[in-house]
Formats: C-alpha cells, structure tokens, sequence
C-alpha cells in the first residue's frame, strides 16, 4: 500500500513537468522576442569577441533577419504559454537553439550554460510530444493519406 502512495504521489508530481518546461521557455522567449521587436534590449557592456561581432553584424546588415528572429521568438514564446500548436513552436525554435549553442561553442562562450539549458528543455519537451512528430518523422508518407 505504501508503495501505491509513493508511485501515485511521484504520478502526480511529473505530470505538471511538461507545463512547467512549456512555461520556463516560453517565458524567456516571449519576452526577449518582445523586447527585441521594441529595441529594449540593451548592448553588451564587454564587447563579443571578433567573430561574434561579425556574425552578430552580418544578421543585423540583412535587414530582416533580426525582426524574423524576435517575430519566431515572440509568436513561439505565445504558443508554448497558452499551450496551442506546441510541437509546431517546438520545430520552429529548434534552428534558433541548435544555432544559439553552435554561436557559444564557437564564438562567444560565456552564454553557453544558457544555450545549453534551453537545449534541455527543447529535447525534453520535444520527447514529451514525440507522439505529434510520429507522421513528420515516417520514412515514406503517402500524400493525402491520414
């Protein structure tokens, strides 16, 4: 009997674990996709490492690539906090993430424990929805078919 109340009460206790990841991303996201949009974000006080400036540069000088980013950011930061399309905002992040740990190995380390924490909670969350990607994740797909 004990061990049901543990295993119930242990139940109880990771059920929320997808919420509570769902929030703690899409927290940060919305809010730095929103401050990003309204230029609240402030410069860096040391300034990035050569290569980092550079790339850091070249996305601005694009004109677009920057208001893409905080727009993906703010619109994946919504859905994970309402809890609609969630595994969509999850591949749309997904290239942000994977390019945000690349850029801290690379070029600029001292944000890589962040990167690398957001990496973590991707890949949980990604693996507590996995059932949404079974068909976009099928071998041969049939066009039309459900």
């Amino acid at each position: 009997m004990e061990d049901n109340v543990k295993t119930g009460h242990a139940k109880s206790f990771t059920r929320y674990l997808p919420a509570a990841a769902r929030i703690l991303m899409g927290l940060p996201f919305f809010a730095g996709g929103l401050a990003g949009l309204l230029n609240l974000t402030p410069q860096p006080s040391t300034p990035l490492p050569e290569g980092a400036a550079a790339f850091a540069g070249a996305l601005m000088k694009t004109g677009y690539m920057m208001p893409l980013i905080f727009w993906t950011q703010l619109v994946v930061g919504a859905l994970l906090l309402v809890n609609r399309f969630v595994a969509l905002a999850l591949a749309l992040i997904a290239p942000f993430i994977v390019n945000s740990v690349a850029f801290h190995v690379f070029l600029e380390r001292s944000g890589l424990p962040i990167a690398l924490a957001f990496l973590a909670v991707e890949i949980y969350l990604a693996w507590a929805y996995r059932r949404a990607y079974r068909s976009m994740l099928a071998m041969r797909v049939t066009p039309g078919a459900e």
